[in-house]
């Protein structure tokens, strides 16, 4: 495997044990406090969600914990998550896990800088306005969502789903990406996913 660094504006951090980066990269960027958003069974089974916090960690940063997503993320977590991150006072999110965990963190990013209502958003009723930055640990090859400017959420009233494009967060945040080592069976299913 060959390691690399590449921003446009995204950064990312390929290679062996990548995800070790995330603390100083995160610490570089001036950030106290993270929410670090994951599913479940890949990013804990993995081993990936205890190395990340290992390396918050190591850098002095702090952080709470907000797992639970899955695919096609829903609304009410994102606002729990929102609702988590204000109390906690956090001020970046980190996403450990696929496109969903993403997705969902990206929706969490808006909702920090808003008091309004986070489904406006994606019903086009406002445009947001500002972002927390957000950062991803990828566990899944091909997720895409870690490149792009756009979010989909899913509406538990009446299971409505929507996207939101805004590249908002890129120039605002500087979005950053860890791209951790992807397993082979992750390999394999993005391989799969991306061609399906």
């Amino acid at each position: 495997m060959i390691n690399f660094s590449l921003q446009l504006p995204t950064k990312v951090i390929f290679g062996k044990d990548a995800e070790s980066k995330v603390g100083e990269e995160i610490r570089a960027q001036g950030a106290k406090k993270v929410l670090v958003h994951f599913g479940g069974k890949s990013a804990k089974e993995s081993g990936v969600l205890d190395r990340v916090c290992k390396s918050l960690d190591a850098a002095g940063i702090s952080y709470v914990t907000l797992g639970g997503v899955r695919a096609n993320p829903m609304l009410s977590l994102a606002k729990e998550g929102i609702k988590l991150a204000k109390k906690e006072g956090v001020d970046f999110l980190l996403a450990v896990g696929g496109g969903s965990v993403i997705d969902s963190a990206k929706g969490i990013a808006y909702g920090m800088r808003d008091d309004g209502e986070l489904w406006d958003f994606f019903t086009r009723k406002r445009a947001p306005v500002a972002a927390l930055p957000v950062g991803c640990v990828l566990t899944i090859a091909a997720a895409g969502s870690e490149m792009s400017d756009s979010c989909v959420l899913t509406n538990d009233d009446g299971m409505i789903k929507i996207g939101l494009s805004c590249d908002l967060r890129r120039h605002e945040s500087g979005a950053y990406l860890y791209c951790s080592g992807v397993s082979d069976d992750g390999g394999r299913c993005g391989h799969f996913d991306a061609h399906d």
